[in-house]
Order: structure tokens, then C-alpha cells, then sequence
């Protein structure tokens, strides 16, 4: 429910808004003058205020600056019964949505509320949508005909509808994301925010400020009220990837917004009520989590109410081909260039391959033989070539004594390095920065390193 807050000192008005309001479905705060609206917009965030511009003690004016430094997605429509040219251009450039002259007719001015309300929702979900292209898994949908898969998929069409929490298991790299999309988009809620957030790659400190909102002034850095993403998914389901790297501090406020649904912005005074389902990944196993005191068990049985197994790559080799061809036919759309065939043994070496990092080593791949293809036919060697080993034959081991016949010093170091590399690569999910991070180089020598390797994709 949109909150629209009135600022009137003449009271008649503040009533027939706070009535027409109200019938319309929003949550009304009506207040006398600009010194409460100014502690209202401490204490709440509201999606619009309509103010009054002449009043005693703060002006309407002062309320819009005030709006706009607390909160600046909140749209202004500023009514007077005392309009002037100069009073309005400076209004528009405070950054004022509209400005009204009294006496207005009801329809008018329920028509400008409705399109400004509008305008705040299209640039929310502006943010959220290019928030999504940003994290979204680039494989664009679930593909898979194994059994392991199918199991998964009758899940989803029968719970997709149902209000309880999820929560997706799964290795690094299988598509819990998606998984948790599918349920969003065919469920009743579908209409409404899917909001993503990896728990593991946002500091504690500020991870509660980016799940519940601040309050302008609440930390070093808040220089306006923000809403958290769980107001953001309202009417929505929100998704908490990684949900087991979470600290005991953030589990607890997890909690009570599942119980209670409604939670409290940092800084803030107020509750804020939310309707969200959410939808949580791991890939840890929780169970033993709670049994060894790092995980809360209360929030884990809220959360596992339907659980979701996804099945690695190598536990459903059926589903390679079908994932190679649809890997295929993509990055050759999206490169425009001829779509690739692989010779029989290619695809036996792939059948054959472990696939540690899942459904994401497997398109990484295909995206490096399609950059790569010059036309012929992709043989084993090529394949061979580019597979990313989890083990190189050289890392298997380091030798404490130089045997008899030497041993080749290069190869090894090679092969040690390029396999760290690749093991902080899947741990960080394929982002660059952070497995840079876990191996303490810089990114000039992370990139040089990985090109000696040559080692593709990822995103930076």
C-alpha cells in the first residue's frame, strides 16, 4: 500500500484529501504544518507528499527541500491558493512533481496522484530491472529432460502459488537463481518485484541496511532515508542467495520478519509491515550448520518449509547435450556467427568431464568454443584445450624430495597456480574482483594471469 502524507494548515482540506485518499486504497498521514511533516519524514518514507506552500512557521518550500534530502524517489505536488510564475518555476527546480492551484477539482487532482504515483513506481522498477540484468545468471532458463531435473520442475508448478518460504539447495553453479525465478514468475505474484540479494557479498554492516532501509543520519554514509529491499519486494518474493553465510545478528532480524512480518529500518522508529515470500539458497548444508551453532534452527525450519534439491551437473550427465546445443545456439545468436558442431568424441570429452563448477563451467565453455570457432567442426582437442580442470595432473601433488630423474619445476608451479586460480574463481562465483581478493593480487595481476592461463569468462 502506497503512503501519501498531506501537509495542510487549513483543516477542511486536509480532510477531504486524508477521505478521497483513503477510498482510493493508499495510507494517509495528514498533518497542520511543515515542523511535522519534517518529523514525519524522519520518521517514515513515504512514496508522496503533498503540501500545502504557504503556511506558518515552515513553508511548503522548506518541506519539499526537506523531502528531497531525505528522501529523493519521494515525488512532491506542491497546492496553493497563491500561485505566481516565479513560485512555480522554483518549485519544478526544487524538483517539485507538479504544482496546483486552489480552488482544483477532486478528479484532477486524483489524476495527478495517480500519475505521479506512477511515475515513482516506473522508476523503482527501472532500478530493480537493471539491478536484475546486473545479477542475473546469464544462462537465461532452466533447461534439463533427467529425471533429477523433471522432479525439480512439478515442484515448482506446484508450489509456485503457495505463500510458503522455499528453500533451494544446491552446488555452486546449478541454477538455484533460476529456480527461484521459475517460482516467481508462476506465481500469483508475478505481477509484482522479484528482488535478488547474495548474502555472501555484502558486508554484515551493511547488509541489514540494504534488506531493511535506513533513516537518514542513522550511520556514516546515510545521507538520505532509503528503503530496504524486503519494502522494495512488497506484494512480491524476495531472494536470499547464500542465505548460510549470514551472521547470527542478521539471522535473528530474518526471523522476526518472518514470524511477525514486518521489520525495522535502521535507525528508524517505526515498523514497517511487509507481505514478501522468500525464496533462499544455500550451497552448505545447513543441517549440519544448526548442529554445530552457526546457523539458528528455528530460522532454518521457517525457511525449509518446501525444500528445493537441485542435483550437480555429473549426477545428470543426460542433460549435457541438450545444455550444450541451447549454450550453442545462443552465443552464437548473440555473436552472429554460424552456430558450431562438435565432432562425437568433443562431446564424449564433455560427457566425461567432472563439472565441478555445474551448469556454469559448462556455459562458460560453450561461450569460449563459439569466441573461438572458425567454422570447422569443434574436435576433442579443442574441447580438451579449453576445459577448465579442478585438478591439473601437475597440482596433484608437491613433491618434498627432487626424485632420481628431475622433475618438471614450470609445469608444476603452472599447473599449481592455474589451479588456485580457478578454485578462487568458482569460490567467488566467477567474479573477478573478489577472486582476486582471495589470492591478495591486484587486478592488473590477476588479468595477466589469467591470460598466461588462458582462462575466459567471468565477469569482472
Amino acid at each position: 500500500m502506497e503512503k501519501i502524507l498531506v501537509v495542510d494548515d487549513e483543516q477542511s482540506l486536509r480532510e477531504v484529501l486524508s477521505i478521497m485518499l483513503k477510498r482510493a486504497g493508499y495510507a494517509v498521514t495528514s498533518v497542520s504544518d511543515g515542523e511535522e511533516a519534517i518529523e514525519q519524514l524522519q520518521k517514515e518514507i513515504f512514496d508522496l507528499v503533498i503540501t500545502d506552500l504557504r503556511m506558518p512557521k515552515v513553508d511548503g518550500m522548506e518541506v519539499l527541500k526537506a523531502v528531497k534530502s531525505a528522501s529523493p524517489e519521494t515525488v512532491v505536488l506542491i497546492i496553493t491558493a497563491f500561485a505566481t510564475a516565479d513560485s512555480a518555476v522554483e518549485a519544478m527546480k526544487q524538483g517539485a512533481y507538479d504544482y496546483l492551484t486552489k480552488p482544483f477539482q477532486v478528479d484532477e487532482v486524483q489524476l495527478i496522484i495517480r500519475n505521479a504515483l506512477e511515475k515513482r513506481r516506473l522508476t523503482t522498477e527501472n532500478i530493480l530491472l537493471k539491478r536484475e540484468m546486473a545479477s542475473q545468471s546469464s544462462f537465461a532458463r532452466l533447461v534439463g529432460q533427467s529425471e533429477a531435473m523433471q522432479k525439480v520442475f512439478d515442484i515448482v508448478r506446484k508450489v509456485a502459488d503457495s505463500k510458503s518460504n522455499v528453500l533451494i539447495c544446491g552446488e555452486s553453479g546449478t541454477g538455484k537463481e533460476l529456480v527461484a525465478r521459475a517460482i516467481h514468475y508462476n506465481s500469483a505474484r508475478s505481477a509484482r518485484s522479484f528482488v535478488a540479494v547474495n548474502c555472501s557479498a555484502v558486508p554484515e554492516t551493511l547488509l541489514e541496511s540494504e534488506l531493511f532501509g535506513h533513516m537518514k543520519g542513522s550511520f556514516t554514509g546515510a545521507i538520505s532515508n532509503k528503503a530496504g529491499l524486503f519494502e522494495v519486494a512488497d506484494g512480491g518474493t524476495i531472494f536470499l542467495d547464500e542465505i548460510g553465510d549470514t551472521t547470527p545478528t542478521i539471522q535473528v532480524k530474518l526471523l522476526r520478519v518472518i514470524q511477525e512480518r514486518e521489520f525495522r529500518r535502521v535507525g528508524g522508529s517505526q515498523d514497517v509491515k511487509v507481505d514478501v515470500r522468500i525464496v533462499a539458497a544455500t550451497n552448505k548444508d545447513l543441517e549440519k550448520a544448526v548442529a554445530d551453532g552457526s546457523f539458528r534452527e528455528d530460522l532454518y525450519y521457517r525457511l525449509d518449509v518446501i525444500p528445493i534439491r537441485l542435483p550437480p551437473l555429473r549426477l545428470r550427465s543426460g542433460d549435457i547435450p541438450l545444455l550444450v546445443n541451447h549454450f550453442l545456439d545462443r552465443f552464437s545468436k548473440e555473436s552472429g556467427k554460424p552456430t558450431p558442431t562438435l565432432t562425437p568424441e568433443a562431446m564424449h570429452a564433455l560427457l566425461a568431464h567432472e563439472w565441478r563448477g555445474n551448469v556454469r563451467e559448462l556455459e562458460n565453455l560453450i561461450e569460449r568454443v563459439v569466441a573461438f570457432s572458425t567454422g570447422t567442426p569443434v574436435t576433442e582437442l579443442n574441447v580438451r584445450e579449453w576445459l577448465h580442470r579442478s585438478v591439473s595432473p601437475q597440482s596433484q601433488g608437491v613433491p618434498t624430495e627432487l626424485p632420481e630423474d628431475g622433475l618438471d619445476l614450470e609445469g608444476m608451479m603452472n599447473g599449481i597456480e592455474r589451479d588456485l586460480l580457478l578454485k578462487a574463481l568458482e569460490r567467488s562465483k566467477w567474479v573477478k574482483k573478489k577472486a582476486a581478493r582471495l589470492l591478495r593480487l591486484n587486478a592488473r595481476s590477476f588479468r595477466y594471469r589469467l591470460e598466461k592461463y588462458a582462462i575466459k569468462g567471468g565477469r569482472d
